[in-house]
């Protein structure tokens, strides 16, 4: 039996469930078409950062609970507003394909 440990570079067939190339178009397993949908989307994560980012609400829009849940803990010091912002700027700053690849 091969090994089903994803990888950095790899993914789960969205049909068969096997570990292929994160890139692969079509499953060489199955011959299933893979679907490149993003759940999460660069321009929100940033204005959630911009906006609501001392909250943490672009945290746990990214999946990323605990560290939302810290950046609401310390809103009242107004740190997690400055990170926020400076995060926020990352994100447009980076291409679509590098958010989806460090965030999806």
């Amino acid at each position: 039996m091969e090994n089903m440990t994803k990888g950095i570079h790899e993914k789960y067939c969205s049909e068969c469930g096997s570990v292929i190339n994160a890139k692969a178009e079509i499953c060489p397993n199955c011959g299933v078409r893979q679907q490149s949908v993003s759940s999460k989307n660069r321009l929100a994560a940033a204005l959630f950062a911009f906006f609501l980012g001392g909250f943490g609400v672009h945290k746990f829009y990214m999946g990323q609970v605990m560290m939302g849940l810290i950046y609401l803990l310390l809103c009242w010091t107004f740190i997690p507003s400055v990170i926020a912002f400076i995060e926020g700027i990352i994100y447009i700053t980076m291409s679509d394909e590098a958010f989806a690849q460090k965030y999806c």
